[in-house]
């Protein structure tokens, strides 16, 4: 029970030093901050994407299940 606590935890902590990473390049600007940038925006929509298949993919097992039940 205390591991999902602890990785919770680091999950924040670490997120909060990419971001204060991530701030200060952008505000240094030029071609880092763009290419930062490019790479933020990709690594969001990967993850949106990510988050969607999963979650249909967690309704087509639900329906596998209830489907397999009334064979």
């Amino acid at each position: 029970m205390f591991f999902p606590l602890y990785s919770t935890m680091m999950l924040g902590f670490e997120s909060n030093t990419v971001i204060g990473l991530r701030m200060l390049k952008l505000v240094c600007g030029g071609s880092d901050a763009l290419q930062e940038m490019h790479l933020m925006i990709g690594e969001k929509v990967d993850a949106a994407i990510e988050s969607v298949i999963n979650r249909y993919r967690q309704h087509v097992a639900a329906n596998t299940v209830r489907l397999s039940r009334s064979a």
